[in-house]
C-alpha cells in the first residue's frame, strides 16, 4: 500500500491518494479542494482511480469529488446515514454557509462492516457516528484513516447539526479503541500531527484518556 497525505483546501483538510502496489488501482479519501493537486498525484503514482471515499459528508471533505469524479469517472463512496443526513434541505442550507460545493449524487452508499476492495486492498467500513450521523473511518491493517473522528491528540466536534458527544465517544471507546495499538492513524485533519496510533491516543488523547 502506497499512501499519500496531502493538505487540501481551505480548511487544511488531510486528503489522501492511496494505491494497490500490485494493481496501480486506488483510492481518494476526502477531496477537500486543491483538485489539481490531488489530480497530480494520481498522475505521478500511475494509479487507475476507482473510488472517491468521503469519512462524512461536511463540506469541506467532499467539495472536491465533483472535479475528481469529473476527471476520472470514479464512484463516490459515503456512509448511507450520511446520504440520507446530507440530502435534507435544511441540513444543505446550512452548510452551503461555507460557501463549499456539496457532493454529486452518492454512487455507493455503505454500511458498517462493508468491505470497500480495492485492488488487492479490502478497506473495512467502521461506522462511527457522532460528527455526522454517518461519519465512518477505512481500515485496511495497520492503517485507519480516521477522518474527523480521531486525530492526533483529540477528536472532532459534535455541535454541528447531526452530531451527538455521548454516541460519538461511545463509538471511538467501542469501535477504534479496541484495535491494535500499533495501528497508524491517519486523521482527517493535522490539527495535533499528521499522524498518531490507536496506543498513543489511549495513552495520552486528554478527550479519551481513561475512557478505555
Amino acid at each position: 500500500m502506497i499512501i499519500k497525505q496531502l493538505t487540501v483546501g481551505m480548511m487544511g483538510v488531510c486528503c489522501y491518494v492511496v494505491k494497490c502496489e500490485e494493481t496501480g488501482k486506488g483510492i481518494v479519501i476526502d477531496p477537500g479542494g486543491d483538485e489539481e493537486k490531488i489530480l497530480t498525484t494520481l498522475e505521478e503514482e500511475k494509479i487507475s482511480l476507482q473510488f472517491i471515499v468521503n469519512t462524512h459528508g461536511h463540506p469541506d471533505h467532499v467539495c472536491g469529488n465533483k472535479v475528481i469524479q469529473n476527471t476520472t469517472g470514479a464512484k463516490i463512496v459515503m456512509h448511507e446515514e450520511d446520504v440520507k443526513f446530507f440530502e435534507r434541505p435544511e441540513i444543505d442550507q446550512f452548510f452551503s454557509q461555507l460557501g463549499l460545493p456539496g457532493s454529486p449524487p452518492v454512487d455507493m452508499p455503505v454500511k458498517d462492516g462493508d468491505i470497500l476492495a480495492v485492488g488487492n486492498l479490502n478497506f473495512k467500513i467502521i461506522h462511527t457516528p457522532g460528527h455526522t450521523p454517518g461519519g465512518m473511518c477505512l481500515y485496511s491493517k495497520p492503517n485507519l484513516f480516521s477522518g474527523d473522528t480521531l486525530f492526533a491528540g483529540g477528536v472532532g466536534r459534535t455541535d454541528f447539526p447531526g452530531g451527538d458527544t455521548k454516541q460519538f465517544l461511545a463509538a471511538i471507546k467501542d469501535r477504534l479503541l479496541i484495535l491494535p495499538e500499533d495501528t497508524i492513524v491517519w486523521p482527517g485533519h493535522g490539527y495535533g500531527g499528521s499522524r498518531s496510533t490507536i496506543g498513543e491516543e489511549k495513552r495520552s488523547n486528554p478527550f479519551l484518556t481513561g475512557s478505555w
